[in-house]
């Protein structure tokens, strides 16, 4: 995943140039990302590339905590400050959204040891579908969304992830109360 992330410049960060969105990716994913590919010799000069290279990047880049480029919603919606911070399950379930289900991240490693690859990949599944909902209201919070686009947006989550037929994303959508 980092590789291919990183260093297929046909396909990866390179081309394309994405805005990433996380909750909590600037403390954590962004940081194991930056570790990973240390240990595994993958570069990417886009992503590290803070406008010596792209003037663009200067006042826009993945690695500053102010810009969009990475927008991490935890960090932005507390408004920057640690006693403002709530986790991801707290906001996708006041918001309506199922949350974390039963997993966390506090138990990827014990499921790890005990071979639980699939309920480790099903809990990452359902995080990014919690980070994804709470983007869409985010959205709609600073203007970008109006209440058509969001149902819009919320509906067409609904059926992608129905048509998947699988069990955590049945959960999931059974748990979801908006």
């Amino acid at each position: 995943m980092f590789g291919h992330f990183f260093k297929n410049r046909s396909d990866g960060v390179e081309k394309y140039l994405p805005n990433l969105v996380s909750w909590n990716g600037g403390g954590f994913d962004l940081p194991v990302l930056n570790y990973r590919s240390l240990i595994n010799k993958v570069s990417s000069s886009i992503y590290f590339d803070m406008g010596e290279n792209n003037s663009d990047f200067k006042w826009n880049n993945y690695l500053n905590r102010y810009h969009q480029r990475h927008i991490d919603l935890m960090d932005v919606l507390s408004g920057y400050q640690l006693k403002g911070r709530a986790s991801l399950d707290q906001i996708a379930s006041m918001l309506g959204f199922p949350g974390k289900l039963g997993m966390s991240g506090d138990k990827v490693w014990s499921c790890w040891l005990n071979n639980g690859i699939n309920k480790i990949r099903n809990y990452c599944e359902t995080d990014v579908l919690n980070t994804y909902l709470v983007f869409l209201r985010f959205e709609y919070l600073r203007g970008n969304l109006d209440q058509s686009g969001l149902k819009e947006e919320f509906e067409l989550v609904r059926t992608s992830i129905d048509a998947e037929k699988k069990e955590h994303f049945d959960e999931f959508l059974s748990s979801w109360e908006v």
